[in-house]
């Protein structure tokens, strides 16, 4: 730790340029997964442009609260499922838990050709926090 400072003081253009490529390959891998949504920006984006909101969550899970509106598509199925749910050029707006799996999800989609793909950040732990309404079943 000693050490750490003059090394740092001394090699700031390595330092900034290490710096500097993390930021750019983080901010890329959270592009790629799509938009992380705050709960209001998800409801304005359901209200103003009819985004379809899907939730990733197992069965069980989903009948336990979901967001009205939303699609149960488990996180396992998605790829088989979603060209009967959904267009390619709709927004889409993915829920999961704890805002883990819709990344995975968002990259996915990606690949296939959906245009607009956004995560609910902290999924529907968020939601709850938030105090937002859910659906029970």
């Amino acid at each position: 730790m000693d050490k750490l400072i003059p090394f740092v003081a001394e090699q700031w253009i390595l330092v900034s340029a290490l710096i500097s490529c993390l930021l750019l390959l983080s901010f890329h891998e959270q592009r790629r997964a799509g938009k992380s949504l705050t709960p209001q920006q998800m409801v304005n984006l359901v209200n103003q442009q009819e985004a379809l909101v899907i939730d990733l969550r197992d069965k069980a899970e989903y009948s336990k609260g979901h967001i009205l509106g939303s699609i149960n598509l488990p996180f396992a199925k998605l790829e088989k499922e979603i060209a009967d749910k959904a267009d390619k050029d709709k927004p889409l707006v993915l829920v999961c838990k704890m805002g883990q799996h819709s990344g995975a999800a968002g990259k996915k989609l990606g690949s296939l050709g959906y245009t607009q793909v956004n995560r609910l950040k902290g999924g529907i732990s968020e939601w709850q926090i938030m105090q937002m309404p859910l659906v029970k079943k």
